[in-house]
């Protein structure tokens, strides 16, 4: 049977969020925490698709896809994302490295919202020129990575992705901190690979990397609900308004604060915080 994870009204914690101190704040989000960062979650989350494929390099690429195009309705993005990977036969690091010219008209026709088919050759051409030439996604970052965050190596992966003949429609599909953008989608695929929660949702596939280096994934929801727990005063999510969260959550666990997206998210998709 399949596990969904079922929120009942019953389940909302009615709280005065101003007349909380920091113990009690940070005991609040762990009790959240604790609450969706269970396997139940990953039925309702597009972390599902990585989660059907077995195998590093295809856990990745169909992580790094589904990442991309997460934005819109939840169905919508789960279901193009399993669109993307059927495409692929289900062995998107076999079809990124060995495609042909052919192979790519196996894409044609696929739409999710603005990012298209050509974006999706772009994508797979682009992630066979990193696995070829600069160690796969996992070793743009291992390069890259700075000591408390991964920012410098986001905008680095986008370098490379396309210091290759590409589609100048494409480039809007990845996005760039050093350009101010919160980098949402990037983050939170990051999460994905680098998180070992021990409680079969994100996957710890990259040792080399600390969680300590990850950074919120910040979008409408996270944002909305740390603005009204006092985690965040900046008004725009941005990249500035994610060093902010970052601060404000290592100082609740420098181990491990990006665990706290489970709070966030949860509180603002779940429970209409």
């Amino acid at each position: 049977m399949t596990v969904r994870l079922l929120i009942n009204k019953t389940h909302r914690l009615l709280i005065d969020i101003k007349a909380l101190n920091r113990d009690q704040l940070k005991d609040f989000l762990e009790s959240k925490v604790d609450y969706y960062n269970t396997v139940a979650f990953v039925d309702s989350d597009p972390i599902q698709v990585p989660h059907y494929l077995k195998g590093k390099e295809n856990i990745e690429i169909a992580g790094f896809l589904t990442a991309c195009i997460s934005w819109g309705k939840r169905k919508s993005i789960v279901n193009n994302a399993f669109n993307m990977i059927h495409r692929m036969e289900f062995s998107p690091y076999d079809f990124v490295m060995n495609h042909s010219s052919s192979d790519l008209d196996n894409l044609n026709g696929f739409v999710h919202r603005t990012f298209n088919d050509e974006d999706l050759k772009q994508f797979v051409i682009s992630l066979k020129h990193l696995y070829q030439n600069h160690g796969g996604l996992e070793g743009v970052f291992n390069t890259y990575a700075e000591e408390d965050n991964l920012q410098f190596a986001i905008h680095k992966l986008k370098f490379h992705f396309f210091e290759i003949p590409h589609l100048q429609r494409t480039v809007k599909h990845l996005a760039d901190p050093l350009k101010n953008s919160a980098a949402k989608r990037i983050n939170m695929f990051l999460r994905w690979m680098v998180r070992e929660d021990n409680a079969g949702v994100d996957f710890g596939l990259w040792k080399n990397i600390r969680p300590a280096q990850l950074s919120c994934p910040l979008d409408v929801h996270t944002g909305n609900v740390a603005r009204k727990l006092g985690l965040l005063k900046r008004k725009q999510n941005d990249a500035k308004a994610v060093l902010e969260l970052d601060t404000a959550l290592r100082s609740f666990d420098p181990v491990d604060p990006v665990k706290y997206d489970f709070a966030l998210f949860g509180l603002g998709v779940f429970e209409d915080f």
